[in-house]
């Protein structure tokens, strides 16, 4: 690299570097009675797969973010806080109504299946949404204090059949975040503001315990932004969005030890002059050419009341009981600037219309445990059972209702239940079978031809063993099957973008066989007392059979033929490393994915397969002065396939996306970031962040995603906690 950019990185390395050395010098030079170190990413608790343990301790690929990672991210959308996550993408585009997950290869727009291969929770309600050209999830960061995410097919024994990608969990916050020992109340009120472009957050958090037994929580939160601009200073169209969010929770204690839980919360965004297809598009200016605006109104509200009472005097009692509820609408109006053949004459997709996906759900399960002098034993049981609702109610120009069946109506019903059995011998050896069976039907709505209810039934086993020779070293490894059952889309659905077709009432449900290997090393007092370093490595081998696709041979125009069709045999594989490090003055972490794909009878690349990927953060803490700051890099690959090189932008043979161009090629961008938490004196209670993201103006685009990134970003928020 040469001229002023590549000066202007060098010296801004090198400023880095000597403020590196000075603060370091200035740490060592302090003395202070703060000798606190603090966990590693590898060495925080996972509660989601199983028997709570730390995340270099379980049998499977396991990445923990906590409320510190999200504050430090200073993230605008729910997918930039896993951007560092080894395995795991967003997919779609940066607009905060385009974007969906993918982790290890699973997951894309565009695909009505693609969302069913990834479970996504908020609170355990499971989250799921799928419209034609539209993202998966809509939710403010700000709701959250951790999120989990669970790799690989091993977790559909407890959250249900079809997590072929994995497991997301959101945990949104509780009032005891808040409130200080020896206090019953908390304010707290957030400002912030991003220069890319012009983005602003208000936030009020209200914090309250009444007696011993119950508190609660209200939140609320505005943001907005205008259309963001590139590294190059494109300005993608309809990135611009307002959205109001809001939660309310309260928690109660129940008897000796139960605790009741209530929570709602609300994400709503009124935009007028939206670009149809959020998740971007070919021609300049991130607008896929043909599709004209909307006026979108998106509301997403999830409401849960749960119980656990772990009855600590009975060993056979530990229970988990929730309901929850799930509403995703999405009302489209004022269709215009697509061409007269496109309109809401011609084609209900441009037709005024309310899209929303209902669900209700239920969990029971317990845990059952026993142990000797050097084992113990825990077994866990249960039941869920969730109904969904897919609507789409559209008006014709006349006022009449128009059928819609480019996204059918329907309903899905889910019934399973499961068990999990965990064998510890000697605090060293660790087993874990278990196997889900799942029953479900598919029902579709009136005015489909030849559509009927489909039943069927999915089995889910496993086994998962750790082995820990020491202190510091462990091997692991697994098998685990799924089964996907198809999606009402899936099955149902009689028309896309070019061609009408019939219901694909003979598909088969997806199977897949993972395999699992790998080890964990952990080091303690390496460059100084106290300090503790951790590398977990895992291989896997992922054999899909009957992956469910679009039909590649639909011709444009009218045919007989099912929309969607079951190729024979995929196959997924690849490797991921996690690294951390934590000292007194100094953290690192690392995550590396490597990640290939294929269908094993045409020996094509899977589309969906993001390229191989670097995350790097280094960082310093001066603990006498409350300071943590750091530098972020992702060092990204180009495709494998070398039809999707940026420098060869033609829609490759076979490419599901249906006609978007997933061409990218290798960059590397940088972020840094300072945090101040004052503990003590007058400024005790205040928190501030500061960041600059994309450091040196990159312009780049993501595999999986269809507009180019974000530029270079200016981040800064200031928050005020007050307490009583």
């Amino acid at each position: 690299m040469k001229g002023p950019l590549a000066r202007n990185r060098t010296a801004m390395l090198g400023c880095a570097a000597v403020i590196w050395c000075v603060s370091m010098q200035g740490a060592a030079a302090q003395e202070t009675d703060d000798n606190t170190i603090g966990v590693t990413m590898l060495q925080r608790l996972v509660v989601g797969a199983g028997v709570e343990k730390v995340a270099i301790d379980t049998p499977q690929s396991v990445t923990v973010v906590e409320q510190e990672d999200i504050d430090d991210e200073q993230a605008t959308t729910v997918g930039e806080i896993l951007e560092s996550v080894p395995g795991v993408n967003t997919s779609g585009s940066d607009r905060v109504f385009g974007q969906t997950f993918n982790i290890r290869g699973i997951g894309a727009p565009e695909s009505a299946n693609e969302e069913g291969r990834i479970i996504v929770t908020v609170d355990g309600a499971t989250k799921f949404y799928e419209q034609y050209r539209m993202g998966g999830f809509f939710s403010e960061p700000e709701l959250y204090k951790r999120v989990e995410v669970l790799r690989g097919p091993a977790s559909s024994t407890l959250y249900g059949s079809g997590a072929l990608g994995g497991v997301i969990r959101f945990e949104t916050k509780d009032a005891s975040d808040f409130i200080a020992d020896g206090q019953n109340g908390a304010l707290r009120l957030k400002s912030g503001y991003n220069s890319n472009k012009d983005g602003w957050l208000g936030s009020a958090i209200l914090a309250q315990r009444w007696g011993e037994n119950a508190e609660f929580l209200l939140a609320g939160n505005y943001r907005r932004a205008d259309p963001y601009e590139t590294g190059d200073g494109t300005v993608i169209r309809s990135s611009d969005f307002k959205a109001w969010s809001g939660l309310a929770k309260g928690t109660f204690q129940v008897g000796d030890e139960g605790t009741l839980r209530l929570s709602y919360q609300q994400w709503d965004s009124d935009a007028d002059d939206q670009d149809y297809a959020q998740v971007g598009g070919p021609v300049s200016g991130g607008s896929v050419s043909g599709f004209g605006t909307v006026d979108r109104h998106v509301i997403d509200r999830t409401a849960v009341i749960s119980y656990e009472d772990p009855v600590s005097d009975n060993d056979w009692v530990d229970l988990k009981l929730s309901a929850s509820f799930s509403d995703t609408a999405v009302e489209q109006t004022d269709a215009s600037g697509a061409p007269p053949s496109l309109t809401c004459v011609q084609s209900a997709l441009f037709c005024d219309t309310d899209y929303g996906y209902q669900t209700w759900q239920f969990n029971a399960q317990n845990t059952s445990q026993w142990q000797g002098d050097s084992w113990e034993n825990h077994l866990t049981y249960g039941w869920q059972t969730s109904y969904q609702i897919r609507t789409a109610e559209a008006i014709s120009a006349t006022g009449a209702p128009v059928g819609i069946t480019f996204h059918p109506e329907g309903t899905d019903l889910k019934t399973g239940v499961f068990v999990q059995n965990e064998f510890i011998w000697d605090e060293r050896l660790t087993i874990i079978p278990g196997v889900r069976l799942d029953w479900h039907r598919l029902s579709p709505e009136d005015g489909i031809a030849g559509a009927e209810d489909t039943d069927d039934t999915a089995v889910s086993p496993k086994i998962a063993a750790h082995y820990r020779f020491n202190k510091n070293f462990a091997v692991f490894g697994s098998i685990a099957h799924t089964e996907r059952f198809p999606t009402i889309d899936e099955v149902f659905s009689t028309s896309g973008s070019r061609s009408t077709f019939n219901p694909s009432l003979d598909l088969e449900k997806e199977r897949s066989n993972n395999f699992e290997l790998g080890f964990a090393i952990s080091g303690y007092d390496l460059l100084e007392s106290g300090d503790s370093l951790q590398i977990k490595t895992t291989g896997f081998y992922n054999d899909i059979k009957d992956l469910i696709s679009f039909n590649p041979n639909l011709a444009p125009g009218y045919n007989n033929a099912p929309g969607y069709v079951n190729i024979d045999d995929a196959e997924i594989y690849g490797a991921e490393v996690e690294l951390a490090y934590e000292a007194h003055h100094v953290f690192a972490e690392a995550g590396y994915a490597y990640v290939v794909g294929k269908d094993k009878t045409t020996g094509d690349y899977l589309t969906t397969i993001a390229p191989h990927e670097l995350s790097l953060t280094i960082g310093g803490k001066l603990p006498a002065h409350d300071l943590r700051f750091g530098w972020k890099a992702r060092l990204v690959a180009a495709p494998q396939d070398d039809c999707r090189r940026s420098e060869n932008p033609v829609v490759c043979a076979g490419d599901s996306s249906q006609g978007s161009q997933r061409f990218a090629e290798s960059f590397d961008v940088h972020d840094v970031f300072l945090t101040w938490t004052p503990q003590e004196g007058r400024f005790a209670g205040w928190e501030a962040n500061l960041g600059v993201e994309n450091v040196f103006d990159t312009q780049y685009k993501e595999f999986l995603h269809n507009d180019a990134a974000k530029g270079r970003t200016f981040k800064v928020s200031l928050a005020k906690q007050f307490g009583w």
